[in-house]
């Protein structure tokens, strides 16, 4: 686990502790030759005045263990098999080569130091029970993609408030950092759905898959250009960029989290998707997001 140096506090010299009165004028002699403040604590003022505070949390590029939290895309569901998840090819923990993990580039054994608790339709409001189940594996890295299905719902007006989902978040945060204070974190944002749109569409099979219902808010009749149409899809991009600024501003204020808006702007296309449901990411869509995750996750510096 990181571990964060403490400078050693200076040690109170006897000279700092004064007795009352008759020495007023030594003390204060005392007090230029040795630094000591007038409480007695033994601070000593540099030119700045300040003292010196403890030094700030390093982001390790080496994690040695991983656990990922989120939803259907962590769990790979039908990257392998139609309706069925396919943890072996998570971009965050999976054991394919071809996918080749965060799990696999980091850790040095990941069959025994990374974790999954990803599952299939997580919203935000899930993530705190995930939190309580990864905080018992103690892991150096904790990796968070979820929050599509809050969006992709049967409609518009099911869409999660953002000021929910926000507070959802910050809970699971708090939770976090009170079990792992040294615990870093990497968090994804939510893809690009109307990008999704704009690529499954193409593929005549993935739209009549989508007519079952998948994230009816945004792929419910996708041949339709109508201004309705398009107000409605522009609604949840924004819904989504809502979600993905309170997710970077709740991050921005841990020194031991990082907000990843590369995987919003990645432009993927129909070859990164899944050719069972033309929504979810692939294989080929899960190497994709774990070479994104690692170039955030090995970045040097804060």
């Amino acid at each position: 686990m990181t571990q964060i140096n403490r400078p050693l506090r200076p040690r109170r010299h006897s000279l700092c502790r004064f007795p009352s009165r008759t020495v007023a004028a030594a003390s204060a002699l005392l007090l230029a030759l040795t630094g000591c403040s007038a409480d007695g604590s033994g601070a000593h003022s540099g030119a700045s005045g300040k003292r010196h505070g403890r030094h700030a949390p390093v982001w390790r590029t080496d994690p040695g263990s991983i656990a990922a939290l989120g939803d259907s895309i962590t769990a790979g569901f039908d990257a392998c098999t139609v309706l069925a998840d396919c943890p072996r090819v998570s971009w965050a923990t999976g054991t394919d080569p071809a996918v080749d993990s965060l799990a696999r580039r980091l850790v040095d054994r990941p069959a025994t130091h990374s974790w999954n608790f990803a599952r299939t339709g997580a919203l935000m409001s899930d993530l705190p029970e995930q939190v309580a189940s990864a905080v018992r594996r103690k892991p150096e890295l904790v990796t968070v993609l979820i929050g599509a299905n809050d969006a992709c719902r049967v409609n518009e007006a099911a869409m999660t408030p953002e000021f929910r989902f926000r507070d959802d978040f910050e809970r699971s945060m708090r939770q976090l950092r009170r079990a792992l204070p040294h615990t870093q974190v990497y968090v994804a944002a939510v893809p690009d759905l109307l990008r999704l749109w704009s690529e499954g569409r193409k593929n005549p099979l993935g739209k009549q898959v989508w007519k079952l219902g998948l994230c009816g808010s945004m792929l419910r009749d996708p041949d339709d250009l109508t201004k309705a149409a398009q107000d409605r899809r522009a609604g949840v991009q924004q819904r989504v960029k809502a979600y993905n600024s309170a997710m970077a501003q709740v991050c921005g204020k841990d020194p031991l989290c990082r907000f990843d808006p590369s995987v919003f702007d990645y432009r993927f296309t129909g070859r990164q998707l899944s050719t069972w449901d033309w929504f979810h990411p692939g294989a080929r869509g899960q190497k994709e997001l774990a070479a994104l995750a690692y170039r955030v996750v090995t970045r040097p510096g804060r």
